[in-house]
Protein backbone atom coordinates (compact mmCIF):
# COMPACT_ATOMS: atom_id res chain seq x y z
CA UNK A 1 0.00 0.00 0.00
CA UNK A 2 2.71 2.52 1.08
CA UNK A 3 4.56 1.98 -2.28
CA UNK A 4 1.59 2.56 -4.55
CA UNK A 5 1.02 5.86 -2.71
CA UNK A 6 4.45 6.45 -3.10
CA UNK A 7 4.80 6.35 -6.52
CA UNK A 8 1.26 7.83 -6.97
CA UNK A 9 2.83 10.84 -5.08
CA UNK A 10 5.91 10.75 -7.64
CA UNK A 11 3.88 11.07 -10.39
CA UNK A 12 1.76 13.99 -8.98
CA UNK A 13 5.19 15.63 -7.56
CA UNK A 14 6.83 14.96 -11.56
CA UNK A 15 3.73 16.07 -13.19
CA UNK A 16 3.50 19.44 -11.08
CA UNK A 17 7.24 20.13 -11.71
CA UNK A 18 6.71 19.63 -15.59
CA UNK A 19 4.00 21.94 -15.68
CA UNK A 20 6.43 24.67 -13.46
CA UNK A 21 8.96 24.31 -15.88
CA UNK A 22 6.79 24.59 -18.82
CA UNK A 23 5.26 28.23 -17.25
CA UNK A 24 8.96 29.09 -16.73
CA UNK A 25 10.10 28.80 -20.08
CA UNK A 26 6.96 30.75 -21.07
CA UNK A 27 8.13 33.54 -19.10
CA UNK A 28 10.27 36.03 -20.75
CA UNK A 29 14.02 35.88 -19.65
CA UNK A 30 14.42 39.56 -20.41
CA UNK A 31 11.43 41.24 -18.48
CA UNK A 32 13.49 41.28 -14.87
CA UNK A 33 16.64 42.64 -15.87
CA UNK A 34 14.47 45.42 -18.15
CA UNK A 35 12.44 46.01 -14.75
CA UNK A 36 15.39 47.34 -12.56
CA UNK A 37 16.28 49.92 -15.17
CA UNK A 38 15.34 53.09 -15.03
CA UNK A 39 12.48 54.35 -17.10
CA UNK A 40 14.39 56.90 -19.26
CA UNK A 41 17.24 54.28 -19.46
CA UNK A 42 14.49 51.70 -20.56
CA UNK A 43 14.69 51.96 -24.29
CA UNK A 44 18.59 52.00 -24.23
CA UNK A 45 18.82 48.79 -22.18
CA UNK A 46 16.69 47.31 -24.58
CA UNK A 47 18.82 47.99 -27.39
CA UNK A 48 21.69 46.93 -25.51
CA UNK A 49 20.82 43.60 -24.65
CA UNK A 50 19.96 43.56 -29.05
CA UNK A 51 22.93 45.00 -29.77
CA UNK A 52 25.43 42.33 -27.26
CA UNK A 53 23.13 38.91 -28.41
CA UNK A 54 24.81 36.50 -30.45
CA UNK A 55 23.61 36.68 -34.45
CA UNK A 56 21.57 33.36 -33.99
CA UNK A 57 19.84 34.80 -31.18
CA UNK A 58 19.31 38.32 -32.36
CA UNK A 59 15.79 38.02 -33.71
CA UNK A 60 14.56 36.08 -30.86
CA UNK A 61 16.41 38.23 -28.24
CA UNK A 62 14.94 40.88 -30.08
CA UNK A 63 11.16 39.81 -29.97
CA UNK A 64 11.63 39.36 -26.23
CA UNK A 65 13.29 42.53 -25.00
CA UNK A 66 11.10 44.42 -27.03
CA UNK A 67 8.10 42.92 -25.75
CA UNK A 68 9.21 43.35 -22.41
CA UNK A 69 10.52 46.60 -22.11
CA UNK A 70 6.60 47.37 -23.88
CA UNK A 71 5.16 45.91 -21.37
CA UNK A 72 7.13 47.80 -18.65
CA UNK A 73 6.68 50.86 -19.72
CA UNK A 74 3.76 50.96 -22.88
CA UNK A 75 4.07 54.60 -23.47
CA UNK A 76 7.91 54.50 -24.32
CA UNK A 77 7.12 51.91 -27.42
CA UNK A 78 8.26 54.42 -29.88
CA UNK A 79 11.19 55.40 -28.08
CA UNK A 80 12.29 51.41 -27.54
CA UNK A 81 11.70 50.74 -31.20
CA UNK A 82 14.02 53.86 -31.88
CA UNK A 83 16.55 52.89 -30.01
CA UNK A 84 17.06 49.00 -31.25
CA UNK A 85 16.54 50.56 -34.99
CA UNK A 86 19.34 52.84 -34.31
CA UNK A 87 21.78 50.23 -32.49
CA UNK A 88 20.71 47.24 -34.84
CA UNK A 89 18.97 48.33 -38.08
CA UNK A 90 18.57 44.70 -39.21
CA UNK A 91 16.30 44.20 -36.21
CA UNK A 92 14.32 46.96 -36.68
CA UNK A 93 11.47 45.13 -38.47
CA UNK A 94 11.33 42.66 -36.01
CA UNK A 95 11.59 45.32 -32.94
CA UNK A 96 8.41 47.30 -34.86
CA UNK A 97 6.68 44.17 -35.27
CA UNK A 98 6.81 43.08 -31.59
CA UNK A 99 5.69 46.78 -30.26
CA UNK A 100 2.78 46.68 -32.57
CA UNK A 101 1.34 43.99 -31.80
CA UNK A 102 1.74 44.80 -27.97
CA UNK A 103 0.68 48.42 -29.15
CA UNK A 104 -1.40 48.52 -31.71
CA UNK A 105 -2.59 51.92 -31.38
CA UNK A 106 1.03 53.35 -31.68
CA UNK A 107 1.13 51.25 -34.99
CA UNK A 108 1.64 54.11 -37.32
CA UNK A 109 4.62 56.14 -34.65
CA UNK A 110 6.04 52.83 -34.00
CA UNK A 111 6.69 52.30 -37.97
CA UNK A 112 7.59 55.43 -38.08
CA UNK A 113 10.03 55.90 -35.66
CA UNK A 114 11.89 52.66 -36.90
CA UNK A 115 12.11 53.77 -40.36
CA UNK A 116 13.52 57.28 -38.85
CA UNK A 117 16.39 55.26 -37.00
CA UNK A 118 16.30 52.99 -40.08
CA UNK A 119 15.52 54.27 -43.17
CA UNK A 120 17.65 50.95 -45.11
CA UNK A 121 14.67 49.13 -43.48
CA UNK A 122 11.51 50.90 -44.73
CA UNK A 123 9.92 47.99 -46.64
CA UNK A 124 10.52 45.23 -44.14
CA UNK A 125 8.95 47.46 -41.31
CA UNK A 126 5.87 48.35 -43.06
CA UNK A 127 5.88 44.12 -43.87
CA UNK A 128 6.11 43.67 -40.31
CA UNK A 129 3.83 46.39 -38.66
CA UNK A 130 1.21 45.37 -41.81
CA UNK A 131 1.46 41.87 -40.53
CA UNK A 132 0.84 42.96 -37.01
CA UNK A 133 -1.61 45.46 -37.72
CA UNK A 134 -3.50 44.54 -41.02
CA UNK A 135 -6.02 46.72 -40.74
CA UNK A 136 -4.18 50.18 -40.00
CA UNK A 137 -2.14 49.10 -43.22
CA UNK A 138 -2.89 53.03 -45.26
CA UNK A 139 -1.90 54.58 -42.16
CA UNK A 140 1.30 52.82 -41.51
CA UNK A 141 2.80 52.38 -45.10
CA UNK A 142 1.40 56.33 -45.60
CA UNK A 143 3.65 57.36 -42.27
CA UNK A 144 6.76 55.52 -43.03
CA UNK A 145 6.44 56.88 -46.76
CA UNK A 146 6.70 60.73 -45.16
CA UNK A 147 9.99 59.36 -43.70
CA UNK A 148 11.53 57.82 -46.08
CA UNK A 149 9.98 59.34 -49.28
CA UNK A 150 11.87 57.53 -52.23
CA UNK A 151 10.91 54.24 -50.93
CA UNK A 152 7.39 54.71 -52.20
CA UNK A 153 7.81 51.38 -54.75
CA UNK A 154 9.24 49.04 -51.87
CA UNK A 155 6.71 50.31 -49.25
CA UNK A 156 3.94 49.53 -51.26
CA UNK A 157 5.76 45.72 -52.29
CA UNK A 158 5.93 45.56 -48.80
CA UNK A 159 2.16 46.13 -48.21
CA UNK A 160 1.38 43.44 -51.25
CA UNK A 161 3.72 41.09 -49.52
CA UNK A 162 2.12 41.35 -45.78
CA UNK A 163 -1.34 41.49 -47.70
CA UNK A 164 -1.98 38.75 -50.01
CA UNK A 165 -5.16 40.16 -51.08
CA UNK A 166 -3.87 42.85 -51.84
CA UNK A 167 -1.24 41.57 -53.99
CA UNK A 168 -2.44 41.32 -57.25
CA UNK A 169 -4.18 44.75 -57.24
CA UNK A 170 -0.79 46.63 -56.32
CA UNK A 171 1.24 44.37 -58.80
CA UNK A 172 -0.92 45.89 -61.79
CA UNK A 173 -0.63 49.07 -60.11
CA UNK A 174 3.48 48.97 -59.88
CA UNK A 175 3.44 47.32 -63.18
CA UNK A 176 3.97 51.26 -65.17
CA UNK A 177 6.96 52.60 -66.47
CA UNK A 178 9.33 53.74 -63.27
CA UNK A 179 8.20 57.57 -62.33
CA UNK A 180 4.80 56.63 -63.19
CA UNK A 181 4.08 55.48 -59.29
CA UNK A 182 1.94 57.98 -57.91
CA UNK A 183 2.23 58.55 -54.00
CA UNK A 184 1.91 55.25 -52.05
CA UNK A 185 -1.51 57.33 -50.07
CA UNK A 186 -2.80 57.66 -53.23
CA UNK A 187 -1.77 54.36 -54.79
CA UNK A 188 -3.56 52.72 -52.03
CA UNK A 189 -6.39 54.47 -51.86
CA UNK A 190 -7.19 53.97 -55.77
CA UNK A 191 -6.50 50.19 -55.01
CA UNK A 192 -8.58 49.95 -52.07
CA UNK A 193 -11.11 51.62 -54.09
CA UNK A 194 -10.95 49.03 -56.63
CA UNK A 195 -11.21 46.31 -54.52
CA UNK A 196 -14.21 47.54 -52.73
CA UNK A 197 -16.30 47.70 -56.16
CA UNK A 198 -14.82 44.26 -57.42
CA UNK A 199 -16.44 42.85 -54.30
CA UNK A 200 -19.65 44.91 -54.75
CA UNK A 201 -19.79 43.77 -58.11
CA UNK A 202 -19.35 40.20 -57.48
CA UNK A 203 -21.84 39.85 -54.83
CA UNK A 204 -25.32 40.27 -56.40
CA UNK A 205 -27.69 43.01 -53.81
CA UNK A 206 -30.46 40.21 -52.36
CA UNK A 207 -33.90 41.34 -52.57
CA UNK A 208 -36.52 41.73 -49.77
CA UNK A 209 -39.95 40.23 -49.49
CA UNK A 210 -42.00 42.24 -51.83
CA UNK A 211 -45.32 42.93 -50.18
CA UNK A 212 -49.15 42.67 -51.71
CA UNK A 213 -51.89 39.82 -52.19
CA UNK A 214 -51.13 36.73 -52.78
CA UNK A 215 -51.06 35.57 -55.97
CA UNK A 216 -54.01 33.06 -57.34
CA UNK A 217 -53.46 31.50 -60.52
CA UNK A 218 -55.94 31.52 -63.11
CA UNK A 219 -58.42 28.48 -63.57
CA UNK A 220 -59.93 29.97 -66.72
CA UNK A 221 -58.57 31.09 -70.20
CA UNK A 222 -58.87 34.69 -69.98
CA UNK A 223 -60.88 36.73 -73.00
CA UNK A 224 -60.79 40.19 -74.32
CA UNK A 225 -63.66 42.30 -73.08
CA UNK A 226 -65.06 45.37 -74.94
CA UNK A 227 -67.47 48.02 -73.82
CA UNK A 228 -70.02 46.36 -76.96
CA UNK A 229 -70.48 43.44 -75.71
CA UNK A 230 -69.93 42.98 -71.97
CA UNK A 231 -73.40 43.59 -71.53
CA UNK A 232 -75.04 46.23 -68.68
CA UNK A 233 -74.90 46.78 -65.35
CA UNK A 234 -78.26 47.06 -63.25
CA UNK A 235 -78.82 50.52 -61.31
CA UNK A 236 -78.06 49.02 -58.42
CA UNK A 237 -75.09 47.29 -58.61
CA UNK A 238 -73.99 44.09 -58.28
CA UNK A 239 -76.69 41.77 -56.51
CA UNK A 240 -78.66 44.54 -55.56
CA UNK A 241 -82.34 44.45 -54.24
CA UNK A 242 -84.97 46.79 -54.15
CA UNK A 243 -87.02 47.29 -50.64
Amino acid sequence: MRTIVSITLSVVFLTACNSFGKDALKANPFKEALSAAPALELPAKTADLVLRAKARDRSATTLNAVKGAVEINPGAATAIVGAVARAVPDMASVAAGAAAAEQPEQANAIARAAAAAAPSQAGKIVAAVCRAVPNDYRNVAAAVSQVVPGAGEEILRAVAAALPDLKAALDQALAGPAGNVASVTDVLNQVTGAAAHALAEASPLVRGPAVGPPFIPLTTTPSTVTPGTSGSAPTGGRNYARP
